[in-house]
This record gives C-alpha cells, sequence and structure tokens, in this order.
C-alpha cells in the first residue's frame, strides 16, 4: 500500500502539468496585448480622434476660408457658400469612410490583415500633409481632400483592425481583447477633445497643426507593428502555411497555449477545405448565413441611429440650462468623453465573464428607458432648478449604457457570426453599412430635431426597443465558443424550424414511428 501510495505521488506532478496545458488562460500575454494596442494606435484610434478634432478649429477654419475667397475674388463670401463649405469639409469623412470599409476587406484579404493595417498608414500620412500645408499654400480645397483620405483611413482600419483582434486573441478572452477595437476609439475621441482645447492646440493659429496631428498615430503604428507576426488564422486558413501560423501563435500565446487554438485553426480548416473567401454579393446569395447577416446589418445601423448623435447634440443645451457657464461646457464635454472611454474599459472586463447577449440587451433596454427621461426632463426643463441637474445625469448614464453595450460589443459579434470565408465581406457589409447610417443621420437628425424637437429621443426609444427585441430571440451567446460552434448553432436552428415546417404540412410524420 505504501508503494502504491507512492506511485500515484510520484505521477502528481506530471498529471498537474497535463491539466494546466488544456486549461485556458484568464489573462492574456504581453506580446498578445501589446500586439492589441499596436494595432489599435492605427486603427479605430484614428477614426475617434479625427471624429473629434474637427470640432475645435470651427471657427478659425471658416475665417480662413473666407480670407482666402477675398483674396481670390476680391468679396466677401456667402453665409450660405461658408456652411456649404465647412460641411463639406465635415462629412466628407463619412463618404470616404464609406470607401474604406469598401475596400477593406479587399486589401485584408491580399495584404494580409498586418499587411493592410500597414499599408492604410498611407493614407493618414497624405491626409496629415494635405491638410496641414491647406493654411501655407491658401487652398482650402486641400481641407476636403485630407478629410477624404482621413476618412478612407478610418474605414480601413474599422474593417481591417477588429479581423486581427479576434484572430489573434484566444477563444477565452476573444472578447476582452476584441474590446481594443472600442477602448482605443474612444480614447481617441477623448484625446482629441483634450488637444482641441485653448491651452494645448485650440489656439486660432494653431489649427493646422491640430489637423495634422493626425500622422503622430500612423507613425506610431508604423515603427511598432512590423514586430508583431500576421494573423495565425490568416496564415492558415488562407495562405496553407502551417509553419508560420505555428510560429506567429507560440508569439502570441506563449508556451503551451497556443495548442488549443491550433487544434480549432485545424477542425476549422479541415470544414473549409475548398471553400474560397467570399465576395459580398455572394454573401447575400447564402441562405446558410441569412440570420447572421441580417444581424450584423442591423446592429451596426442600430449603432448609428440608437441616439447616442442626439445626445451629443442636446448636451451644450442641457449643461448650459444647468447653468455651466459657456466658456466651461467645452471642459465638461470632455468629461463625457472620459465616461464613454471609462465604460469601454469596464465593457472590456466584464465581456468574457457576462458574454455578449447580457451587455447588448442590457445597454439597449438602459438606453431605452434614458431615452424617455431625457424626453420628460428636457420638456420639463423650465419646471425647477433642480431638473436641469437630473437631464444631466440622463446625459451621463445614456452615454455609459452605450459604451457598457452597443458601442463595445457590435464589433465582436461581426467577428464571432462568421467564419473565415465569410468575415472579411461581412465586415465590408457591416462597415458600409455603418458609415452610411453615419451619414444619413447626419443628414436627416437636424431635420428631426427641428420637427419633433425633444420629442425626437422617442423615435430611438422605438428603435432601441426593436433592437433588444430581436437580439433577445435571435443572437446566441458567442462567449467561449469557436466560431464553428457558433456557425453550427445557426444551421441547427434554421434545421429545427425547417423540420417543423414539414411537420406541420403533413411530411415527416413517419419518423415518429420508427423504431428505436
Amino acid at each position: 500500500m505504501p508503494k502504491e501510495k507512492g506511485d500515484m505521488t510520484e505521477y502528481q506532478p506530471l498529471l498537474k502539468d497535463f491539466k494546466d496545458i488544456d486549461r485556458p488562460s484568464r489573462f492574456p500575454n504581453k506580446s498578445l496585448l501589446l500586439a492589441v494596442c499596436a494595432a489599435c494606435i492605427g486603427g479605430t484610434f484614428q477614426y475617434g480622434y479625427n471624429v473629434s478634432i474637427i470640432n475645435a478649429p470651427t471657427q478659425s477654419v471658416q475665417n480662413f476660408i473666407n480670407q482666402t475667397w477675398i483674396y481670390r475674388y476680391d468679396a466677401q463670401i456667402t453665409e450660405e457658400l461658408l456652411t456649404l463649405l465647412w460641411s463639406t469639409i465635415v462629412s466628407i469623412f463619412t463618404i470616404g469612410g464609406l470607401v474604406g470599409s469598401l475596400v477593406g476587406g479587399t486589401l485584408a484579404m491580399r495584404f494580409g490583415r498586418k499587411g493592410a493595417l500597414l499599408l492604410n498608414n498611407t493614407f493618414a500620412l497624405l491626409a496629415a500633409l494635405m491638410m496641414g500645408i491647406s493654411h501655407l499654400t491658401g487652398y482650402y480645397e486641400l481641407l476636403v481632400i485630407g478629410r477624404f483620405l482621413s476618412g478612407v483611413n478610418a474605414g480601413v482600419g474599422m474593417c481591417v483592425q477588429p479581423l486581427y483582434l479576434g484572430e489573434i486573441a484566444p477563444r477565452a478572452l476573444r472578447g476582452g481583447m476584441s474590446m481594443g477595437t472600442s477602448i482605443f476609439l474612444t480614447g481617441g475621441l477623448l484625446i482629441g477633445q483634450v488637444i482641441g482645447l485653448h491651452e494645448l492646440l485650440g489656439k486660432a493659429e494653431h489649427w493646422p497643426i491640430l489637423l495634422s496631428t493626425t500622422c503622430i498615430p500612423a507613425v506610431l503604428q508604423l515603427l511598432i507593428l512590423p514586430w508583431f507576426p500576421e494573423s495565425p488564422r490568416f496564415l492558415l486558413l488562407d495562405r496553407g502555411d502551417e509553419a508560420a501560423c505555428t510560429k506567429a501563435l507560440k508569439q502570441l500565446h506563449g508556451g503551451d497555449g497556443y495548442r488549443r487554438e491550433m487544434e480549432d485553426m485545424e477542425k476549422e480548416r479541415i470544414s473549409s477545405l475548398g471553400v474560397k473567401a467570399k465576395k459580398p454579393w455572394e454573401v447575400f446569395s447564402d441562405r446558410s448565413i441569412r440570420w447572421q447577416l441580417i444581424t450584423v446589418i442591423l446592429i451596426n445601423s442600430a449603432q448609428q441611429l440608437n441616439g447616442i448623435n442626439a445626445i451629443y447634440f442636446y448636451a451644450s443645451y442641457i449643461f448650459r440650462q444647468a447653468g455651466i457657464p459657456e466658456d466651461k461646457i467645452l471642459y465638461v464635454t470632455v468629461g463625457t468623453g472620459a465616461c464613454e472611454c471609462l465604460t469601454a474599459l469596464t465593457c472590456g472586463m466584464l465581456i468574457d465573464s457576462l458574454g455578449r447577449r447580457a451587455l447588448i440587451i442590457g445597454g439597449y433596454t438602459l438606453m431605452a428607458v434614458w431615452c424617455i427621461c431625457v424626453t420628460i426632463t428636457v420638456t420639463l426643463q423650465e419646471l425647477s432648478p433642480w431638473v436641469p441637474y437630473i437631464s444631466m445625469a440622463c446625459v451621463f448614464a445614456f452615454i455609459l449604457s452605450f459604451g457598457l453595450g452597443p458601442g463595445g460589443v457590435t464589433n465582436i459579434l461581426t467577428i464571432e457570426l462568421f467564419t473565415q470565408a465569410t468575415r472579411p465581406a461581412a465586415f465590408m457589409i457591416g462597415g458600409s453599412v455603418n458609415w452610411l447610417s453615419f451619414f444619413f443621420i447626419g443628414m436627416v437628425f437636424p431635420f428631426i430635431v427641428n420637427g419633433l424637437q425633444q420629442y425626437c429621443f422617442l423615435v430611438f426609444l422605438a428603435i432601441c426597443s426593436l433592437v433588444v427585441i430581436y437580439i433577445f430571440f435571435i443572437v446566441p451567446e458567442t462567449k467561449n465558443k469557436t466560431f464553428l460552434e457558433i456557425q453550427e448553432e445557426f444551421l441547427s436552428r434554421d434545421l429545427i424550424k425547417k423540420r417543423k415546417s414539414e411537420g406541420s404540412n403533413g411530411h415527416g410524420v413517419n419518423l415518429l414511428s420508427m423504431p428505436l
């Protein structure tokens, strides 16, 4: 007996090591974390940064356009034409974003995820050059070109960067690592707001420098990202390079952590033998991924149409009504950016424990509640001195709810609902819908506000409620599942519905009488 016990004791360390190999790590490898940062700094960070920095120099750029017009034509520019030119400079960014999202998937397939991100910095550097020299040359047209190129850069980044993050992250950490998209986007918004303050680059004479600072993240990515590997999934499933894939996995996951991911990729490779990467129009015609496609279109459009833009529009008015001095409102607006950034970080810590469904359903539900509250408090603004403070609280609560749910989870679901062959096309479609919705809300929102005033939030209440109902009944939980398992869950659901419909039509009844 003692000998037997001794023998068991002797093998205990071996058994322990065997168990440890199969247990997924709860924390990312340092190399993986740095790879996420390297990808995001030139990806979605640029999107957030370029959206926010254009607000600070509004008056300065309009003065530059007016002075240039006087120099060229010896006459004052009309107010209508000045507004049109400024609106073009601002909104051309969304057109560039749409173009970038349409070519992003193609670039990701041709040059790889990492290669496409590096190539994308060309647009950012050219944009910085155009906007930086516009004042020196006296051509405001260069601002239009620069903003368009910034939009292309943001569109490609919004398409390719989530692809890269989703494919380098281990299954157990996929949610948290993919949240880098949202964290760096909101970080870009916040840093753009801070740099645009009068104390930094917000002075009238500094606007060319402010707009050209978009080159800094691009240079940082060009210096840092080459030290990290290409997406292992792209190397194995698209290029068929198993040796490069194994090397990349070892660098990103370290130790024995890569084996679990290699097994998942091998299963996906076997299931996709002979299947080529699909184009967007081929994805639309594939009925096996019909619900995944509808989901991506819905959540990407809802991300722009859920009222977050209306909240930011009304924020200044609400802050003014609360008694905040006009020259201090800008600093409170920076607080809203910090609030959104904080919730993105919180979402990143919770998403792999609570799951995707709980966060996105909870986020949209809370946003629907705050839509009602904002409508009531803005309507009753003059009723009592304390009502504006409740409105302020509702604004921050809405932003918190957005960051905790749709702001962070939307891109992750786009990654997880598709397999390797359809994922780039899905990102092209989702990104295009997102940018078109962004452009649509920018064009239509002023008319909605003029027509409905504060009751416009009831429209957003309806949108948030519909998204909650759809996700609750259609979208399964994807936490800690392989891409194949998620696809099989959708396919099995369609198969069950098909069998039920056949049974109700009198087909397949004989299955009940089959011997066991």
